[in-house]
């Protein structure tokens, strides 16, 4: 979908909006912000539009969806801008530029929507592979475009299409995953951190594996050496993998879900170390129950959960949550052990998640020091004015 300059609608802030944000690099326009008269409410949903202030002073080119709460997003400061080819072609060379400096292998996160000047969207790249996650409406009308884009600039010959979740869902998309171009036969090996992955592309959770935690899962491997772990939350090996990569004698990686330690056993076979990787299908807090009722013991324990908070009206029940975890988890730390504790939720910003954990660890009956702080490696790169952006947190301990 594409539209001329002199064609387009025009969007306005209220009087008392913050204009200044949005100058300032701010993405979003949420709908109490916004004019929402009939003409505004009448536009397609991801419908191209020039951005105005109250004193109608044009802002840039936003795409609008008045069925979303985010009414507006910022996608060119430029309001004459065009989305042709060579406008995305620009944003994915720019994106692929940064990777290919961090990353010898085409296996990284490749566009991290806002902070890569593409509102709304995902795109994680998986050798000749690419799933994308069009989670704004204006990608999904612009997909054709997009997707001929990145072949061009990248290469791959396989683009899937993951479109499921609740970001879609929140701007009235319908879900769906589906192969756009090329053929995938199976779950695609992807090397990381000395480890290999197994990604199920297609049925795979999000796009088939966490990029985001690997830069977490290399400085948790070096605590690793000569011992015991613990992986909990483990997904496709996440953790557990890369500490066998670094030497860990044994790894036992728990999850609700059969396949992802189906895949995980695949990765370690593949490996060479499927006879020190061992799984077990649980809840994580009944796992971690059972654990301590057998007295086990580990040298490294990590707990790596979902969005306990994916939302601020989550937000209470989320940092309990968190603190459970952490209380549960420390007993099961060997004296002078190592436990790590994540999280995904970025309505939980990294002192309350701290201060959580850390209470967590001291109705344990747990001490210790705090060793190291942890985020997004920088194929997901933060945009400074959007904390949203910086979701993940990852902090390492060392207990008494």
């Amino acid at each position: 979908m594409t539209s001329t300059p002199y064609s387009r609608p025009v969007v306005r802030l209220r009087p008392k909006a913050e204009a200044r944000a949005i100058r300032h690099g701010f993405p979003w326009v949420y709908a109490d912000e916004l004019v929402l008269d009939r003409r505004t409410n009448a536009l397609d949903p991801g419908a191209l539009a020039v951005l105005e202030d109250a004193e109608r002073r044009a802002m840039g080119l936003v795409t609008v969806n008045p069925k979303s709460r985010i009414v507006a997003r910022m996608l060119d400061r430029d309001s004459q801008a065009t989305l042709d080819a060579a406008w995305f072609e620009a944003r994915l060379t720019r994106a692929l530029a940064l990777r290919e400096a961090l990353y010898d292998a085409p296996f990284y996160r490749l566009v991290h929507a806002e902070a890569d000047g593409f509102p709304g969207v995902v795109i994680d790249r998986f050798g000749d592979a690419a799933v994308i996650q069009p989670n704004a409406a204006w990608a999904e009308s612009n997909l054709d475009t997009l997707v001929a884009a990145l072949r061009r600039v990248t290469g791959v010959t396989t683009v899937i299409k993951n479109g499921a979740g609740r970001a879609r869902s929140l701007e009235g998309l319908t879900e769906e995953t589906v192969v756009l171009t090329g053929a995938i036969d199976g779950p695609v090996p992807v090397p990381m951190n000395g480890a290999v992955y197994m990604a199920d592309l297609t049925g795979g959770q999000k796009t088939g594996l966490f990029y985001d935690q690997r830069d977490n899962h290399a400085f948790a491997a070096r605590l690793a050496r000569g011992g015991r772990v613990l992986d909990v939350f483990s997904h496709v090996g996440g953790f557990g993998l890369a500490a066998l990569a670094a030497g860990a004698d044994s790894a036992l990686a728990i999850d609700g879900s059969e396949p992802a330690l189906a895949l995980a056993e695949r990765g370690a076979a593949a490996m060479g170390a499927g006879a020190r990787f061992t799984t077990r299908q649980s809840d994580a807090f009944e796992a971690l129950e059972a654990l301590a009722a057998e007295q086990a013991q580990f040298e490294l324990v990590i707990c790596d959960p979902p969005a306990f908070a994916p939302h601020r009206q989550a937000l209470d029940a989320g940092l309990r949550a968190y603190e459970r975890i952490a209380r549960m988890a420390a007993p099961l730390v060997a004296p002078g052990g190592y436990l790590v504790l994540c999280s995904c939720s970025h309505a939980a910003d990294l002192a309350q998640f701290r201060a959580a954990c850390t209470r967590g660890i001291g109705k344990g009956r747990r001490q210790g020091q705090l060793l190291h702080t942890g985020f997004a490696g920088p194929d997901h790169p933060m945009l400074p004015q959007l904390a949203e952006s910086g979701y993940l947190k990852a902090l390492a301990y060392r207990l008494d």
